[in-house]
């Protein structure tokens, strides 16, 4: 399978970076074909400034330092996204990775007419999640219904068309487990990766 990994973290020492490695060495030993994007170490820019937000809606106006993201989301069968839950929601990075790359004429078309917004990326048939939260879980799930969860799985899955099949794996609480509990879930993260 092709399939595009993006990873958000600024530390390359953390535990998040962690998983990351172990997503992507678990898929290459599948055979899966990867493209692994650490935006950080790319200096993604996750700002559109107003030039870019005015031609937002003209394919012919999608800035050059997108093209490199855009290309492999369009060659990708399924999307790894690994990052830490900040805030209830993704990094400011990948958010912004989200609002540039994922544009219209790319994830999805809007109707002259009005109306739904129309499905682009139908190459992608899985989408896989890896996430951490500070919070425990009755915060995240209860209190605050997860509305990371949501933003991914409702709203941004859509793009890909309503067949996706999708991975969502978080850990609660990772600041204060102990290293046993850390290496428990990164090996459920290597098994449930193994049959993505």
């Amino acid at each position: 399978m092709k399939i595009n990994v993006v990873y958000a973290h600024p530390l390359a020492d953390s535990y998040q970076a962690s998983l990351h490695s172990r997503i992507v060495r678990t898929l290459k030993d599948r055979g899966d074909e990867i493209v692994d994007f650490d935006l950080h170490a790319m200096n993604f820019n996750p700002v559109m400034q107003a030039e870019e937000r005015r031609g937002h809606f003209d394919l012919s106006q999608t800035p050059e330092d997108l093209q490199i993201y855009i290309d492999a989301l369009k060659w990708a069968e399924a999307c790894v996204f690994c990052f830490p839950t900040w805030w209830s929601g993704m990094p400011a990075i990948l958010k912004g990775y989200f609002d540039r790359v994922w544009r219209p004429g790319i994830a999805y078309e809007v109707p002259p007419d009005g109306g739904a917004i129309k499905p682009l990326l139908l190459n992608i048939r899985r989408m896989g999640v890896v996430t951490t939260c500070g919070s425990p879980w009755w915060y995240t799930e209860l209190y605050m219904q997860n509305p990371g969860k949501k933003v991914l799985l409702r709203g941004l899955k859509t793009m890909c068309g309503s067949h996706v099949k999708h991975l969502y794996l978080t850990r609660y609480s990772v600041e204060g487990i102990s290293t046993e509990k850390r290496e428990a879930f990164a090996r459920k993260v290597e098994r449930r990766f193994e049959a993505f």
